[in-house]
């Protein structure tokens, strides 16, 4: 996160002049890369997931083989999966169309905050009781070349996992994804006509036409 303003003449890079920073601020932020990107920060308790409609898709069953409840992730040592540093998917931060949200982690307190690099001034919406944004997302999209992203959203996800000896649900699917991502049977990304069409009339390029401009890359 961005966690001071540069003075005059240090904003640019020395040997080519081109802008430093964030890639967030040069219009390449993480959601393009991962399906998340950083979010908010909070240090009272963690926030178990909740899984989504995603989860159901085949697409993503591997991931979900042997759990068998709707809440994961409520155990770990800060108490829940999602903690400490948390990632939201957003489309309009360039997270791919046909990403998944296989869970969501949400109903932080108020000790919650979101990026400073997404306000420019403080308001009561920007904490975890007031704003949306502040949610921890567990996502995964498959890629041109046959690979897949995983990520859980999440810095505190591994503290969860070694909860009554490893036997938990995120210990469980942590191993379900590592064992499919160690298959060599590549990953299929959906056909445009299989990813649900956009509003025509929101003036936002439609979705289809967005994986297919993926698939190119």
């Amino acid at each position: 996160m961005r966690a001071w303003s540069s003075a005059p003449g240090e904003g640019h890079l020395a040997f080519s002049g081109e802008p430093g920073g964030l890639w967030r601020r040069l219009g390449r932020a993480p959601n393009r890369l991962i399906g998340v990107g950083f979010t908010a920060q909070g240090f009272d308790m963690a926030r178990p997931y909740q899984l989504m409609p995603g989860a159901a898709d085949p697409r993503a069953a591997f991931a979900f083989d042997g759990v068998t409840e709707a809440t994961i992730g409520d155990h770990g040592l800060f108490g829940a999966a999602a903690g400490i540093e948390i990632d939201r998917f957003d489309a309009g931060l360039g997270s791919p169309p046909h990403a998944l949200v296989l869970a969501r982690a949400d109903g932080f307190s108020g000790n919650w905050r979101r990026l400073t690099e997404e306000f420019l001034t403080l308001h009561p919406m920007i904490d975890g009781a007031a704003s949306d944004l502040v949610r921890a997302d567990l996502v995964f999209f498959e890629t041109p070349a046959g690979g897949a992203v995983y990520a859980t959203g999440s810095i505190a996800w591994t503290a969860s996992l070694c909860s009554d000896g490893y036997a938990n649900d995120v210990a469980r699917v942590t191993g379900n994804v590592l064992r499919r991502f160690l298959d060599p049977a590549p990953f299929v990304m959906p056909a445009p006509d299989q990813v649900p069409r956009d509003d025509p009339d929101a003036g936002t390029p439609d979705a289809a036409d967005v994986v297919e401009g993926y698939r190119r890359r």
